[in-house]
């Protein structure tokens, strides 16, 4: 009899359990589920929050499924779409200071960027951002990769002034110092890239990893792939959720909400680093991909350049600047330790 009111009492728990109501939440994500590391980051998001959580569920959704990539802040604000997994670069053309919470050119790789967002005032600054500019939206860290390439060309560039006149897809702060060498640049959606560079509507493109960019084929029509990503030594990724919705949520809902994240971060962060090589190694022996590094002079005048795009932009936004001195501080100390601890590069 005691065997069977255990089992009794444990039937009827399991049911309770699977009759509590979830919230469900309608996620749209800026990358397709089949684009390795960017898009499988989402879907990893869902399955990690799924897994865990009995009071919220989230429901994955392709670019365009729900929203377009470009308009999933405005929709997840006015509440439209429930969330969103993109990156705030995406908003640069409605915030200015969207992109130091994306990608900073010259800026912090990876552990030092998490540092600042996570230990320091990144998150908040970030918040306060989505807050002061009107936008109704909780705001969460939730994946990184380490740097990307920084673009695929048609011909070789030997000099700054091969750049000039070029029409280029390119993302976020990067696209600034671009412009101020002669570039013509346009955010385009992932999807959008292959076929521009097709018909001829852009001569080189930026987007990500080598194993992402193998994926859209750019190694078909531009051959030479240039490193290092100095626009992009580090990207963050964003969740975003309808305020209303976020609060509406338990405590208990909202913090396994941050955890699927942080362990989203990780793995993000890791399949990156895990898997990028053996697509550089296929680009140059079977797809006929030549491998540039920029030369210490072209790296200085896009540095240079930056710099002063920093600087202007600064000048011209309170949040920009008071964003850029807060990290520029952060990472004067950070230098204490990074410079410091790492053994040189190349390592054995």
């Amino acid at each position: 009899m005691k065997l069977k009111a255990i089992a009794l009492a444990t039937t009827a728990a399991v049911f309770s359990t699977g009759a509590q109501a979830q919230e469900v939440i309608e996620m749209t994500s800026s990358f397709g589920k089949n684009l390795p590391i960017l898009g499988t980051a989402a879907v990893d998001f869902v399955d990690k929050i799924n897994g865990i959580s009995e009071g919220v569920e989230f429901e994955h959704f392709d670019p365009g499924e729900l929203v377009p990539t470009l308009e999933a802040l405005d929709a997840v604000s006015n509440g439209s779409v429930d969330a969103s997994y993109a990156t705030s670069g995406y908003w640069q053309g409605k915030i200015t200071a969207a992109s130091l919470f994306a990608a900073v050119p010259f800026g912090p790789e990876a552990g030092e960027f998490l540092g600042w967002m996570l230990y320091d005032d990144g998150h908040e600054l970030m918040q306060r951002m989505y807050d002061e500019n009107g936008y109704n939206v909780h705001v969460l860290p939730c994946g990184i990769i380490a740097p990307e390439t920084s673009g695929w060309f048609k011909n070789e560039i030997n000099s700054i002034a091969d750049l000039e006149g070029l029409n280029m897809r390119f993302f976020g702060l990067g696209a600034e110092v671009m412009q101020r060498l002669g570039v013509s640049t346009s955010l385009l959606a992932a999807g959008d890239i292959f076929p521009a560079l097709e018909r001829g509507a852009i001569d080189a493109t930026e987007f990500s990893m080598p194993r992402i960019d193998a994926r859209l084929g750019f190694h078909n029509i531009a051959k030479f792939n240039y490193f290092p990503g100095w626009h992009q030594p580090a990207t963050l990724f964003e969740l975003l959720i309808n305020k209303d919705r976020w609060e509406d949520l338990d405590e208990r809902s909202q913090y396994q909400i941050e955890v699927a994240c942080l362990a989203n971060i990780t793995t993000n962060f890791a399949e990156g680093e895990a898997t990028n090589f053996s697509a550089m190694v296929e680009n140059t022996e079977a797809n006929g991909v030549t491998i540039k590094t920029w030369s210490p002079e072209i790296l200085e005048t896009f540095e240079s350049t930056w710099n002063e795009v920093a600087a202007e932009l600064a000048a011209e936004d309170e949040f920009f600047a008071e964003v850029w001195a807060d990290l520029q501080e952060y990472r004067e100390g950070y230098k204490t330790w990074g410079n410091t601890i790492y053994l040189p590069r190349p390592r054995n």
